[in-house]
């Protein structure tokens, strides 16, 4: 379990850094002609960049708390924020009529769920 849950936390870091170096460093303009980026051509600069950082920080929240022991239970509570950013995710695809992309997010969210329910009961990092 314990094993599962790193691979897991592994995998959503990497797709949390990938989403959040693009929206951080990518200018808007070129974020809007990029696959499955549409929706930056409604959002502010601003709020994008916004987005960039805090898949940034899940991206470090998902691993460096654990690997140096130290506050831990950041992580089943970043797996918890990554849920709630993926519902935002879902809804706005699905206002767009990109049903491909939500159900892209709802697997994000699912991998995020399952890290947040394996890290805050059977294999807490307080139990492992």
């Amino acid at each position: 379990m314990d094993l599962a849950l790193w691979i897991a936390a592994g995998l959503l870091a990497v797709v949390a850094l990938t989403g959040g170096i693009s929206k951080t460093f990518v200018p808007k303009h070129r974020l809007e002609t990029m696959p499955g980026a549409g929706w930056t051509a409604n959002a502010r600069a601003g709020f994008v960049k916004t987005l960039g950082v805090l898949e940034l920080l899940a991206a470090v929240g998902l691993i460096l708390p654990a690997a140096v022991g130290v506050a831990p239970v950041l992580v089943p509570v970043t797996a918890v924020c990554w849920v709630l950013l993926m519902i935002g995710a879902m809804i706005t695809h699905g206002r767009l009529g990109e049903p491909q992309l939500a159900a892209v997010n709802l697997v994000y969210l699912a991998v995020a769920a399952f890290i947040a329910w394996g890290r805050f009961g059977p294999a807490s990092f307080g139990t492992v």
